[in-house]
């Protein structure tokens, strides 16, 4: 029908168009609670007025404190959340070195007095080191955070599900992030009195909004229909294509976000029932994205100078992609050179850590220098996860990566290997 297959860029549960038609009755937040041991969740919007509804009501608890600390690689609507959380403010802190993790160190040093909640980020699926954030949160008399937006379904190394470590969790459904209701989010925390707050804030603060309704509601019924590849060049490939032609790499990925991009609302019930009508299948289709997973990082990291974050002992995250550390930005670029408008699912995350977004400077406090992470994100990029990618495809792409890592000089790949 439509002139290029697509491949996604995520491992997205795909609906069924059962989904849509006959929706049970099943009540969403009781069956992610007992798929994942949590507490039966308030759900939101979407992932970030989960954040928001969070924030806000960590500040009731601390009015005299206002800033946050998060990863300076992050989506930048973590960020953007404060905005409506005034008079809030963000602090960016560097990862270590060749990791998703925050350097201990230096979140050591930015944690005050002043310090609302470090936000620590579970990114790719991948468990993030909370342990560390809690113990310097506790010596600071703040909260801790995780954002598990693209986490749902991870577990850390004691088999609990990510989330519950911190004072609170949020995951995010929105599109390509596994379960998905067209947006929305689900946010919980372990304390019994502090959970019983948040859903009593999520009730206050976010109401029904019929025009936003049925917009999701026409946006699932597109994703049903769209996300397969014979049908999502006309969504995805052709504005990715567009943008590139344009230098537009921000475009491109779709993390150009402002804050008119974050409605406040409730999440509808009909969503609700689509939704827990296919999270029955979703436990089954992790598990077999997980295997295609490990098999396939083995095969990755058998290039020279090539990182692939995953699981420490233990851990057991999800695997919506494979995020790929090249061993720098020219090896990085000459294979998204051949391989970001392929068609076969190459793209990058998040293009810039949060202090190169412009909407994002304002909301920015202190020293946003973190050479880390401008390093982690000028030498990633991602290949999906998705069951739609075959091995033969896959190979492809290794040969691609293979070269381009092959074109930097031996000494250079061995002081990356000694880094």
């Amino acid at each position: 029908m439509f002139r290029q297959r697509e491949i996604p860029p995520t491992a997205g549960l795909p609906l069924r168009w059962r989904d849509l038609l006959y929706p049970g009755r099943a009540d969403l937040a009781q069956e992610i609670a007992r798929w994942l041991a949590i507490p039966e969740p308030a759900l939101t919007c979407s992932g970030t007025a989960a954040l928001i509804v969070a924030l806000r009501t960590l500040q009731a608890l601390s009015p005299e404190r206002n800033r946050i600390i998060v990863p300076a690689y992050t989506c930048p609507l973590v960020a953007l959340a404060t905005f409506y959380c005034s008079p809030l403010h963000v602090e960016v802190c560097d990862l270590h070195p060749g990791s998703i993790d925050m350097d201990e160190d230096a979140l050591r040093q930015q944690c005050d007095e002043k310090t609302l909640a470090i936000v620590v980020t579970h990114l790719a699926g991948r468990v993030t080191n909370v342990k560390a954030a809690k113990h310097i949160a506790q010596t600071a008399g703040c909260y801790v955070i995780e954002d598990a937006a693209q986490a749902m379904g991870a577990r850390n190394a004691a088999g609990q599900s990510v989330g519950l470590e911190g004072d609170i969790g949020f995951f995010s459904m929105a599109f390509g992030k596994g379960l998905t209701t067209a947006e929305g989010g689900v946010l919980f925390s372990h304390d019994p009195q502090l959970h019983q707050v948040l859903r009593k804030q999520t009730r206050a603060q976010l109401s029904f909004s019929l025009l936003w309704e049925i917009r999701r509601c026409v946006e699932l019924w597109g994703y049903t229909w769209f996300y397969h590849p014979r049908r999502f060049y006309p969504v995805y490939g052709r504005s990715l294509r567009r943008m590139l032609a344009q230098g537009d790499e921000i475009g491109a990925v779709g993390d150009g976000f402002t804050v008119r991009d974050i409605p406040l609302h409730s999440l509808g019930r009909y969503r609700q029932r689509v939704g827990a009508g296919a999270l029955t299948r979703l436990p089954e289709y992790q598990q077999q994205a997980r295997e295609r997973a490990l098999r396939r990082i083995v095969q990755l990291r058998e290039l020279d100078g090539v990182e692939v974050p995953g699981d420490k002992e233990g851990e057991r995250g999800i695997w919506p992609f494979l995020m790929v550390i090249m061993p720098n930005q020219a090896s990085r670029d000459e294979a998204l050179a051949k391989l970001w408008t392929a068609g076969q699912g190459v793209t990058r995350l998040f293009i810039r850590p949060l202090s190169g977004y412009q909407n994002v400077v304002p909301l920015l406090f202190g020293d946003t220098a973190a050479p880390n992470a401008s390093d982690f994100a000028a030498r990633t990029l991602s290949v999906t996860n998705s069951h739609w990618l075959d091995d033969v495809t896959f190979q492809e792409i290794l040969a691609v990566l293979r070269q381009a890592a092959a074109s930097v000089p031996p000494a250079v790949v061995n002081s990356l290997q000694q880094a």
